[in-house]
Protein backbone atom coordinates (compact mmCIF):
# COMPACT_ATOMS: atom_id res chain seq x y z
CA UNK A 1 0.00 0.00 0.00
CA UNK A 2 1.68 3.16 -1.18
CA UNK A 3 0.79 6.72 0.98
CA UNK A 4 1.64 9.95 -0.99
CA UNK A 5 1.07 13.63 0.05
CA UNK A 6 1.39 16.57 -2.29
CA UNK A 7 2.75 20.03 -0.88
CA UNK A 8 4.69 22.85 -2.08
CA UNK A 9 8.33 24.06 -1.42
CA UNK A 10 8.87 26.65 1.38
CA UNK A 11 10.94 29.34 1.36
CA UNK A 12 12.52 28.26 4.59
CA UNK A 13 13.46 25.01 3.38
CA UNK A 14 16.06 26.76 0.44
CA UNK A 15 19.67 26.72 1.51
CA UNK A 16 22.56 28.61 0.19
CA UNK A 17 22.76 27.39 -2.60
CA UNK A 18 19.38 28.45 -3.79
CA UNK A 19 17.89 25.05 -3.85
CA UNK A 20 16.09 22.33 -1.19
CA UNK A 21 18.82 21.79 1.95
CA UNK A 22 19.23 18.31 2.41
CA UNK A 23 17.92 18.34 6.02
CA UNK A 24 14.51 19.29 4.69
CA UNK A 25 14.13 16.35 2.97
CA UNK A 26 15.20 14.45 5.47
CA UNK A 27 12.10 15.93 7.49
CA UNK A 28 10.35 15.23 4.17
CA UNK A 29 10.82 11.24 4.38
CA UNK A 30 10.14 11.48 8.25
CA UNK A 31 7.44 13.44 7.69
CA UNK A 32 5.46 11.33 5.16
CA UNK A 33 6.49 7.96 7.44
CA UNK A 34 4.57 9.58 10.22
CA UNK A 35 1.28 11.06 8.29
CA UNK A 36 1.31 7.07 6.43
CA UNK A 37 1.29 5.68 10.46
CA UNK A 38 -1.39 8.11 11.46
CA UNK A 39 -3.38 7.10 8.18
CA UNK A 40 -3.24 3.60 8.50
CA UNK A 41 -3.09 2.67 12.16
CA UNK A 42 -5.96 2.08 14.41
CA UNK A 43 -6.48 4.22 17.78
CA UNK A 44 -5.09 1.40 20.14
CA UNK A 45 -2.05 1.31 18.05
CA UNK A 46 -1.30 5.06 17.74
CA UNK A 47 -1.95 5.24 21.54
CA UNK A 48 0.11 2.66 22.48
CA UNK A 49 3.24 2.90 20.03
CA UNK A 50 5.62 5.13 18.04
CA UNK A 51 8.23 4.32 15.48
CA UNK A 52 12.13 5.60 15.39
CA UNK A 53 14.34 5.55 12.99
CA UNK A 54 17.80 3.45 13.17
CA UNK A 55 19.05 3.70 9.84
CA UNK A 56 18.30 6.82 6.85
CA UNK A 57 19.33 6.02 3.92
CA UNK A 58 19.05 8.30 1.03
CA UNK A 59 19.60 9.12 -2.57
CA UNK A 60 19.83 13.10 -3.96
CA UNK A 61 19.09 12.87 -7.65
CA UNK A 62 17.94 16.50 -8.54
CA UNK A 63 17.65 19.58 -6.88
CA UNK A 64 14.20 21.17 -5.98
CA UNK A 65 12.82 24.73 -5.49
CA UNK A 66 10.95 27.55 -3.36
CA UNK A 67 7.19 27.41 -4.61
CA UNK A 68 7.37 23.89 -6.59
CA UNK A 69 4.74 21.67 -6.26
CA UNK A 70 6.05 18.44 -4.49
CA UNK A 71 4.80 14.55 -3.75
CA UNK A 72 5.91 12.24 -1.52
CA UNK A 73 5.07 8.63 -1.37
CA UNK A 74 6.03 5.88 0.90
CA UNK A 75 5.33 2.05 1.16
CA UNK A 76 6.43 -0.74 3.36
CA UNK A 77 8.82 -3.30 2.41
CA UNK A 78 10.45 -5.94 4.35
CA UNK A 79 9.32 -7.11 8.49
CA UNK A 80 11.57 -8.17 11.30
CA UNK A 81 10.21 -8.46 14.82
CA UNK A 82 10.81 -5.27 15.98
CA UNK A 83 11.42 -3.53 13.07
CA UNK A 84 10.34 -2.32 9.07
CA UNK A 85 11.63 -1.37 6.35
CA UNK A 86 10.10 2.20 4.85
CA UNK A 87 10.40 3.14 1.01
CA UNK A 88 10.29 7.17 -0.13
CA UNK A 89 10.39 8.90 -3.33
CA UNK A 90 10.12 12.54 -3.74
CA UNK A 91 9.33 13.90 -7.16
CA UNK A 92 8.52 16.76 -9.12
CA UNK A 93 6.10 15.66 -11.67
CA UNK A 94 8.03 12.75 -13.40
CA UNK A 95 11.11 14.34 -11.77
CA UNK A 96 12.28 11.98 -9.22
CA UNK A 97 14.49 14.21 -6.79
CA UNK A 98 15.33 12.09 -4.04
CA UNK A 99 14.95 8.20 -3.12
CA UNK A 100 15.14 6.99 0.31
CA UNK A 101 15.17 3.62 2.44
CA UNK A 102 14.62 4.49 6.31
CA UNK A 103 14.49 1.14 8.54
CA UNK A 104 11.66 2.38 11.93
CA UNK A 105 11.82 0.18 15.37
CA UNK A 106 8.68 0.05 17.01
CA UNK A 107 8.60 1.09 20.52
CA UNK A 108 6.14 0.57 23.55
CA UNK A 109 5.14 4.35 25.02
CA UNK A 110 4.57 2.67 27.93
CA UNK A 111 7.51 1.21 28.53
CA UNK A 112 10.08 2.68 25.70
CA UNK A 113 11.43 -0.53 24.70
CA UNK A 114 11.06 -2.18 20.67
CA UNK A 115 8.03 -4.31 20.59
CA UNK A 116 7.29 -7.04 18.37
CA UNK A 117 5.28 -5.95 15.44
CA UNK A 118 2.01 -8.53 15.18
CA UNK A 119 0.52 -9.60 12.16
CA UNK A 120 -2.44 -7.38 12.16
CA UNK A 121 -0.50 -4.59 12.29
CA UNK A 122 1.58 -5.65 9.35
CA UNK A 123 -1.61 -6.21 7.56
CA UNK A 124 -2.69 -2.72 7.81
CA UNK A 125 0.45 -1.49 5.68
CA UNK A 126 0.00 -4.09 2.84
Amino acid sequence: MRFSHNFVVRPDEIDELGHVNNVAYLQWVQDIAVAHWNDAATIDQLEKFIWVVVRHEIDYKRPAFAGEQITAETWVGEWTAVTCERFTEIKRGDDHLVKGRTVWCMIDKATARPVRIDRDLRERFI
